[in-house]
Order: C-alpha cells, then structure tokens, then sequence
C-alpha cells in the first residue's frame, strides 16, 4: 500500500517506519529542512530504541523516503497519516493550525480518492472540521478517519508493532476495510481493531491518557499519606495491585509525570469539557496533584538544608521525563533544577540522552556531565528524578567516596533505603514514611 505521512515528529517518524518495515510504500513529509536532512543520512532525530535500524533497513530497500513537499508525497498515496503536533495553548486548547494546514496541503496535493487518517491528538470535532475542509478544497474522494496513538516513549516500536488494540473511528465501510488491511499484521495475536465513530475515537485518546495520569496522581497522594503516617506506598500499591480490578500498572509513586501526552492532553479533555459545560473535576485534581508532586523533592531538600541553599552542590541524576527517551518536556527535574538553582544553590545535571534537550529548555544557571559519577563528585546531595537502569545498579559503597556528603533524595524509589542507611546516608525515598536518618545514628528499638 502507498502511504505518506506527513509530520515526521515522534507519532509520525515512528507510523512511518514500522509501516515501511511491514513492506509498505511510505513517504514522510516535512516543513524542517535540517530533519529531512537528518533523515535523508539515516540519522533519527529522537532518540527512541530500535527506530534507528529499522529505518536504515527500510531506507536500504528503498520502502520510505522523506520530502519537504506534500505536493510530491501525496500524490497516489490510497492513505494519508497527519502526524503534525496540536500544541497546547495559553488556555490549555489544543492548537489546530498545523492540523488544518497540513490537511489543506494534502487536498491540494492528492490526485486520487484517500483515507485521510488524523493521528495526531485532536479535540472533539476535528473530523467535523476536516470534512468541512474537504468540502471546500478536495477535488477527488475522501474519507476521514481518526486513528490515535497510543504508544510509550521509549518503547513506541514495540507498541507500534504489538499494539493492545487498535482505534479506528471511520463512518465509512470502506475506510473501515482499508484500516483493517493496514493493520492487521499487527494484531494476528488477538488484539483488537476497534471500530467507532470519530467522536468516539477522539475521546478514547484523551480518556486514555487522562486514566493513566489519575492513577499516577493518586499512587502519589497516597505516598503523601505515607510519608507522614509511616506507611510504605510500594507494599500499598502490591496490596491493591494484586487486585484484579484494578491490576498493577501505573501505580508506581515518585516525583511527578511529565512528557509531550500526559499533561498536554489532561488539559486538552478539561478544555473540550469545558467548552461543552462540563467540568472535569477528578481530571482537574490529577493535574493539580501533579504539579504538586513536582515540588516534594524540593520540599524535602528544604526540611533537610534550609531555605537558603547557598553554598551546596546538588547532583541531579535523571532530567528526561521518563527512562528510554530525550524528551524533556514537562519533567519534574525542571522544577527541581529551578527551584534549587532560584535559592542559591549549584546544581549539576546528568542524563543519557537528555542533557542537550534539558540545557535548552532550562538555559543558564546549572553546569551538566554526561558521566554521571563526575556529575556526583563533591556534591552534597544526589537528587534522582528519573529511574534509568544506570542508576539502579549504581554502587552506593562508590557514591559514599564520591559525594561530600552521603545524602540521597530519591525520587522514583530505585535505591534500597536500608542498605543505604547501613551505609552511612541519609536517604529520603518517596512515601517510604522512614527517617533520613543514618543507622549508625539511630536509636534502638526497645526490647
């Protein structure tokens, strides 16, 4: 089948190359000359694993190419995918000028009848609006499909490939069949392709997100609970885990959720309610959690240095949002950073792959290290915002001889707070309900 993308962002590039390496024909089309360029070498402009030598197998058996132009990548394509990004608003809407340019582009380019596939997160309504578009601008056939995402950063590919399921909103039978034959490799082990209105297919996205991000925020409040209490949120989250009804994922407590979705489209659902006289009450909370949760690390750096921070090091491990990617947006380690570097202190930042995205979303005032032990060498504290597997295994014996002072704020859990107090830290985890203090200088327990 003959497919453009258009928007070689993270949604598109990687529809773009999971199609091609399924043995589609797939142009990507592009407004960014310096990705179309990148792309051309070979080279993936995200970091996201596998992506890179599927693309060059792709590349190598001539099944995508990459183009400025919609005028010469739509052309006899039967399916047209627009990937382009709805960034959100002062008033958190989604904005759709990219949407409805690059559907005017696609029109204008197509010389045959197309689905047209909105994959990119859009509002209630944009099918409505794209159909009134193609009224005025199409000269040939065309179907209006929504098709929403719905894949993790840093594990897209394998979701992309082995999806849990599939949504189609189409109004026609004829798209619907089209979709069906697109995607049905995907699904040979069971997994459905659903099919429902376009209305239905919008909601579904955001609802999805929204679902995921309140489950995240209430792990998070109960994690507040348990630091004053003295509870442990990672025995609360097996103990209701384990409950069929309401299974295990996303009930990991820590320092807040960031990245392009999450955030975007919490805002994005509160908006569309709003305009339709709904307010998004449990939605609203999640998000006001979060910001908070943002600032716990802060909060507990204070309780144990003061409010003035002038004259200490804070190591920071972990700026990307979230593991296995180099995206920075919306990560609690901004907030972090910020505050600490706005009460005096020096911070240096480490991360595997996000460190230039963090410096141009942050800008002056912080000092970065790719190695992460030289980022830790004489700082006063360890400050973890995101669980790459790299730190996981890290030798706390070796974080005692680097640090100044053996002092971690862990802010996803990942080191043994007993064993680090065996050691000599102090360790303030995530609603672990535990003392910082040190075993050495703990006192013992009555007999």
């Amino acid at each position: 089948m003959k497919i453009a993308v258009i928007g070689t962002g993270y949604v598109g590039l990687v529809a773009g190359v999971c199609f091609a390496d399924t043995g589609h024909d797939v142009t990507c089309v592009d407004v960014d000359p310096k990705k179309i360029e990148m792309l051309e070498r070979g080279e993936v402009p995200i970091y996201e694993p596998g992506l890179g030598s599927m693309l060059e197998r792709s590349m190598r058996e001539g099944r995508i190419r990459f183009t400025l132009s919609a005028a010469e990548g739509v052309p006899n394509a039967e399916v047209v995918f627009i990937a382009v990004g709805t960034p959100e608003g002062p008033d958190g809407s989604p904005i759709m000028d990219y949407v409805d340019a690059a559907v005017v582009d696609v029109l204008k380019a197509a010389n045959q009848q197309i689905v047209l596939v909105l994959k990119s997160t859009v509002p209630v309504g944009t099918a409505e609006r794209v159909r009134a578009l193609v009224k005025e601008h199409a000269e040939h056939p065309v179907h209006v499909v929504n098709n929403p995402e719905f894949l993790k950063e840093g594990d897209a590919v394998s979701d992309f490939l082995k999806p849990d399921r599939v949504v189609i909103g189409a109004r026609s039978d004829e798209a619907w069949k089209v979709m069906q034959d697109l995607y049905e490799p995907f699904v040979r082990s069971g997994k459905p392709i659903l099919r429902m209105s376009n209305v239905d297919a919008e909601i579904t996205k955001y609802a999805a997100n929204a679902m995921l991000a309140t489950r995240i925020s209430f792990m998070n409040e109960i994690a507040r609970l348990c630091d004053v209490v003295g509870g442990d949120v990672r025995k609360i989250a097996s103990g209701i885990g384990t409950d069929s009804r309401i299974g295990k994922p996303f009930l990991y407590a820590g320092c807040g959720y960031g990245g392009s979705c999450f955030p975007k489209d919490t805002q994005g659902l509160m908006h569309v309610a709003k305009a339709a006289g709904i307010d998004m009450q449990i939605v609203g909370a999640t998000e006001k959690v979060n910001d908070q949760q943002k600032h716990v690390l802060v909060d507990k750096i204070v309780n144990r240095f003061g409010e003035d921070l002038s004259g200490l090091t804070f190591c920071i491990w972990g700026l990307a949002f979230k593991p296995q990617t180099d995206d920075v947006r919306e990560a609690p380690a901004l907030v972090v950073a910020r505050a600490l570097v706005d009460r005096g202190a020096t911070v240096v930042g480490s991360d595997p792959e996000g460190i230039e995205n963090f410096q141009a979303a942050f800008g002056e005032g912080m000092r970065f290290e790719a190695d992460a032990w030289q980022a830790a060498e004489g700082a006063d504290a360890l400050v973890l915002c995101t669980e790459w597997n790299e730190y996981r295994g890290a030798s706390l014996e070796e974080l005692g001889t680097v640090l100044k002072q053996k002092v971690l704020f862990d802010g996803r859990n990942v080191f043994d707070g007993e064993k680090a107090r065996a050691l000599g830290f102090e360790h303030e985890g995530i609603g672990l309900g535990r003392s910082m203090t040190p075993a050495s200088t703990e006192a013992s327990p009555a007999n």
